[in-house]
């Protein structure tokens, strides 16, 4: 949005109102013959991966501990992983178990499948086997049922649940090991399927925003925009369900009248966007450390283990690294699915900021633990989803202002910009059949034929 400086010091009152608020899975593919392993290949990478900013680059080095150039090699590796595995999870099917970047520029991609006959295969992209004993849609299913469970049994003293792919199991952390293991009988799962990690955290939302400027909701609250979105010739932002309900109007970091939420979802999901008035215009830009500003290219998702930022109202611009996806969490209230877990420290008046892995936009703050002094721990909102569910635009350098096509049956046979496309969905393009390789928002001149890293031709 327009105009990102901090909010005047008579504002700063509102932020012990809040807590944290931060802008708040077909059959298996026939094995071909497995290729000779040989050197790395040479695979595209995702667009503008290596155009991150000196500010974005230093604050990595910083909170990473990455030598000098470690952390713009890491873009790239990261980048370049996120197509490998996309490729990979599109010939295993259903042998498929996950995939994650390690080391201090991310060099190194392993990929989990059940049968060991995949190894060469794997091998062949540059990528370590881990050969494991239960699929992606295995260990899916096993959450699916902690889900459930949660919908009728309290679920406080075991606050996070999710799927471990580098463990190759669903984990729930738990206050102690009575209470996991309550949680785990009740949902009916084996126990042998679950492990359990012991953790006093319980984690809350974090009522206060800033992922650029902050804005205040009915004169009473403060978060923060997450990233500028439109909607037909509607402009707004997205942010965090919990930050406000349909109909609550929001103020400026100056002051001046803003807007008003249109849809706003939490618990369940922790996600909602702000319609905007005439005075405010939807740009591309991030606040990041010093002031600087990053501009979004898209919404590519991120590895397990590949680097993110965040920035905030209170605590400003911090990094750390992808833990979990679809992990699902209960704060006092309510049990919020598909948060992503990373190590980034946050604080209250934090919540709404926006999640970056290089210019890639991640998902909006949610909720965590702990702080920037001691460390901790922090939840985002997918910002796929969030598009998806309202039928929004991601404002980047090349998207066209539209309205993305329904996201249903009917629509998904011929590519289309604005549509949020998951990793092995096939379109058609110029006559051209083509299978996506990473979850994205499809911009506006990024057609399959022109990007190799989101799109392999079939």
């Amino acid at each position: 949005m327009v105009g990102r400086h901090a909010a005047r010091s008579r504002r700063a009152a509102l932020t012990a109102l809040g807590a944290l608020v931060l802008t708040a899975l077909p059959s298996a593919a026939s094995a071909a013959p497995p290729p000779v392993p040989g050197p790395r290949p040479a695979v595209a990478r995702t667009p503008d991966a290596a155009t991150a900013p000196a500010r974005m680059l230093s604050a990595m080095e910083r909170d990473l501990r990455l030598a000098p150039g470690q952390a713009a090699a890491r873009l790239v590796n990261e980048a370049e992983a996120g197509t490998r595995a996309g490729m990979l999870r599109n010939t295993l099917g259903d042998r498929f178990a996950g995939a994650w970047v390690s080391g201090a520029t991310s060099a190194e991609l392993t990929v989990a499948t059940t049968d060991a006959a995949d190894t060469a295969a794997i091998e062949a992209q540059g990528a370590k086997a881990a050969v494991v004993g239960r699929n992606l849609a295995e260990l899916r299913a096993v959450k699916e049922k902690l889900d459930a469970a949660a919908v009728r049994t309290r679920t406080r003293q075991t606050p996070v649940w999710y799927v471990d792919v580098k463990t190759n199991r669903v984990t729930v952390q738990a206050t102690g090991a009575s209470a996991a293991a309550a949680f785990v009988e009740a949902a009916g799962v084996p126990a042998a399927d679950v492990g359990v990690r012991v953790s006093p955290d319980q984690p809350r939302v974090l009522e206060d925003l800033v992922g650029g400027d902050a804005y205040y909701i009915d004169d009473q609250a403060r978060c923060s925009i997450g990233f500028s979105v439109t909607k037909d010739d509607q402009e707004g932002f997205a942010t965090a369900g919990h930050c406000g309900d349909p109909g609550a109007t929001t103020t400026g970091y100056n002051e001046a009248d803003q807007g008003t939420f249109q849809a706003s979802t939490f618990p369940g999901k922790d996600m909602a966007w702000v319609g905007v008035n005439s005075d405010w215009t939807a740009t591309p830009d991030v606040k990041a450390e010093g002031g600087e500003k990053i501009q979004l290219a898209g919404s590519v998702e991120a590895l397990v283990g590949a680097s993110v930022c965040r920035s905030g109202s209170t605590t400003g611009w911090h990094c750390g690294t992808i833990q979990q996806h679809d992990t699902s969490v209960t704060y006092p209230e309510g049990t919020v699915d598909g948060l992503t877990e990373t190590t980034v420290c946050a604080e209250p008046g934090d919540s709404g900021g926006p999640f970056v892995s290089g210019v890639q936009a991640q998902g909006t703050t949610s909720g965590g633990s702990g702080d920037c002094t001691n460390g901790g721990t922090t939840f985002y909102q997918p910002v796929n989803p969030l598009l998806s569910d309202f039928g929004l635009t991601l404002k980047t350098t090349s998207a066209a202002t539209q309205t993305p096509a329904p996201q249903d049956n009917a629509a998904a046979d011929a590519w289309t910009a604005g549509r949020v496309y998951e990793v092995g969905t096939t379109v058609s393009y110029d006559g051209v059949r083509y299978r996506c390789l990473q979850s994205h928002q499809a911009q506006g001149v990024g057609s399959p034929a022109s990007v190799p890293a989101l799109w392999q031709r079939v």
